[in-house]
């Protein structure tokens, strides 16, 4: 069995690698996998930035954005075999904390926990696995290999979960968004944010191509000028960049009450100001980050993926790279949306058959 292995802290050390089959347990899935998506987090650990292996081991197998089918179940398991799950990437810490310990462990406090493919635990890059099954997800056979954007989605959903809670502090009905950046994240965020908003602008660099025509077709309005050459302000920013520059210049785009997520990962560097934080104050602003998700939100990404228009998320994917060629599909490539390594695209047939 073959899988996308990596020394962490260590470049030029990305290897395919026969790995030993999986050996399920109680209460553990065997799925084999069909797609596995790459982001900047994985990225950032092939460079050497980032990334821990499992406990006593130098390797750490990538990925972890996955989309799965079942191929073997427990006794009495919800699953049946040809399911399809997104399996989730965060796993509590094991004392737990109290988070933790009412499965809320993307809000982990002492910082114990494991993360597939990133921090203590093998990912998903791998022809087949064993997966507990409390942290498998169900996608509906028509998603197929778009499920693999259930991970990415459910950032999204977390997201919109905590602007709404926030929002819920006064009267508040959003009616305006702007998201900044179009890759996959912002994309997403695009998507969740119609549910909630009549005007969604989507602000990223490129001109034309791919990007414009996805957030031209989702129904927002697309703008590659620059923030200063949109003249209004706005109820939720979602800043999807990681861009220092724009984490501080976007509460200036939002109206009273208005609301800033951090959805992007800032670089080294990254510092507030004496009038930024001012105006927070005393327009009651609200800037919060979040990363990762819990159950609910990988169900509800699930969900929103399933009811959203397929050929529109087919187009995000637009690089599909067969594991043959696996080595190209971490090659940077500017105006990609969304690079996915395929193991075995759905219908077919299993590998294990």
């Amino acid at each position: 069995m073959i899988a996308v292995c990596i020394e962490p802290g260590s470049s030029d050390s990305l290897r395919l690698e026969d790995r030993t089959e999986p050996a399920p347990g109680p209460g553990d899935l065997l799925v084999e996998v069909l797609a596995v998506g790459i982001c900047g987090t994985d990225h950032e650990i092939i460079e050497g930035d980032f990334g821990h292996p499992p406990p006593g081991r130098d390797r750490l197998v990538l990925g972890h954005e996955a989309v799965a089918r079942v191929l073997g179940t427990p006794e009495g398991s919800r699953f049946e075999v040809g399911d399809l799950v997104a399996p989730i990437v965060r796993r509590p810490d094991p004392l737990p904390c109290p988070p933790c310990a009412v499965g809320e462990w993307d809000m982990c406090q002492n910082g114990r926990f494991a993360e597939a493919g990133i921090r203590g635990l093998d990912g998903y890059a791998t022809e087949r696995l064993a997966l507990p099954e409390e942290f498998a997800v169900p996608v509906v056979a028509a998603t197929g290999a778009l499920g693999v954007l259930v991970e990415p989605a459910s950032v999204v959903a977390k997201a919109w979960e905590h602007i709404l809670h926030i929002g819920a502090r006064a009267v508040w009905e959003p009616k305006t968004a702007l998201v900044t950046g179009a890759g996959p994240i912002g994309l997403l965020a695009a998507l969740f944010a119609l549910d909630h908003c009549e005007q969604v602008y989507v602000l990223d660099r490129v001109a034309d191509g791919t990007k414009p025509a996805l957030v031209g077709d989702l129904g927002a309005i697309y703008q590659h000028e620059g923030l200063t050459a949109i003249d209004q302000r706005f109820d939720v920013v979602i800043e999807c960049t990681g861009d220092t520059g724009l984490m501080l210049e976007a509460p200036e785009k939002t109206r009273p009450n208005g609301i800033v997520c951090l959805a992007g990962v800032a670089g080294e560097g990254s510092s507030g100001a004496a009038g930024f934080a001012r105006d927070m104050v005393l327009e009651n602003r609200t800037m919060f980050g979040t990363v990762n998700a819990n159950r609910r939100h990988y169900e509800q990404a699930a969900r929103v993926l399933a009811a959203a228009d397929h050929s529109w998320l087919e187009r995000m994917i637009d690089r599909r790279v067969p594991i043959d060629d696996w080595r190209d599909a971490f090659r940077r490539e500017p105006d990609a949306v969304k690079t996915v390594i395929e193991f075995l695209p759905p219908g077919s047939p299993s590998a294990a058959s």
